[in-house]
């Protein structure tokens, strides 16, 4: 049953659901940063990325294909994001264990019918749960009612873009599912329950957030990156600011080097006082918005 899992992480801020006709979504102009030293020199780009949408969505830029044909490299979260087999070997290693509590049990009452009902949507039973720890069940059932799909997101083009060119990656599946595997039994819970509370108010408007990152709404994306799942602070700190801070890091070593990145990141990350746009900036670079 594991083998139902498609990789999710970095999604949790911007899930969605719902599919609305091209015209509807509006003009694109996802979250395009330009990145340069004290020199003036430009040293690299962030770009928001989404890790799944309905097909025909038409997001590409000008300025995005511009930046594509300039970089010397890509940096992204995950590089074979294309393999399957690969990623969901490591899920399935770090996912199960044996005598797991009754799904039920693992989130408060309250929470409990919504849970079961997210279940029989998903097409599954509580028994499949049985030896899966919480935090892998919160990743599954995130994707129930999301009529996206992770082979037309904006990561996967950038793959397919610097294909025969240099790319590298910043976490990689293992470690990067290895920070949900950590997670304290009660963070994982809360994973949870945020998972339920955000399908049920996905229900309002299933595509907000996705017109949000298509027109690079940035008061909306740190909206994205503040409430709901992230609004918890032990949650936040584990998937967002602890992680932009290593990132952080590793982009600074990369800047000063003679090739210039393209990092194609979720477009939480770049965004809001702890987004890698503000913290580039503390360390001396200046960052702005390309369109």
């Amino acid at each position: 049953m594991l083998r139902r899992f498609l990789p999710l992480i970095g999604a949790l801020a911007l899930a969605a659901c719902g599919q609305e006709p091209q015209g509807a979504w509006g003009d694109a102009s996802p979250v395009l940063y330009e990145v340069t030293g004290k020199d003036g020199a430009v040293e690299g780009w962030l770009f928001g990325t989404i890790h799944s949408l309905p097909g025909g969505v038409q997001w590409r830029t000008e300025e995005l294909d511009s930046v594509v044909d300039r970089a010397d490299l890509l940096v992204v979260e995950i590089a074979a994001l294309d393999d399957n087999a690969a990623i969901g070997k490591v899920f399935a290693d770090l996912a199960g264990s044996p005598e797991q509590p009754d799904i039920g049990m693992r989130v408060d009452s309250e929470h409990r019918p919504d849970l079961f009902a997210l279940i029989e949507r998903g097409g599954y039973s509580p028994g499949d749960f049985a030896g899966i720890e919480t935090w892998a069940v919160a990743l599954m059932l995130a994707q129930v009612d999301d009529d996206g799909s992770s082979r037309h997101g904006a990561d996967r083009a950038l793959l397919a873009d610097f294909k025969g060119r240099e790319i590298r990656e910043l976490e990689g599946a293992e470690r990067q599912l290895g920070i949900f595997d950590q997670l304290p039994e009660q963070d994982q819970s809360d994973l949870l329950s945020g998972v339920i509370a955000e399908t049920k108010k996905r229900d309002e408007d299933p595509d907000r957030l996705r017109r949000a990152w298509l027109s690079g709404d940035e008061d909306a994306l740190v909206e994205a990156s503040q409430t709901g799942i992230l609004a918890d602070r032990e949650l936040r700190q584990a998937l967002l600011v602890g992680r932009n801070r290593d990132w952080a890091a590793q982009l600074d070593n990369m800047l000063k080097q003679a090739p210039r990145p393209l990092v194609g990141v979720g477009a939480a990350h770049l965004v809001g006082p702890d987004g890698l746009a503000a913290l580039l900036e503390q360390r001396g670079y200046s960052v702005r918005r390309l369109q």
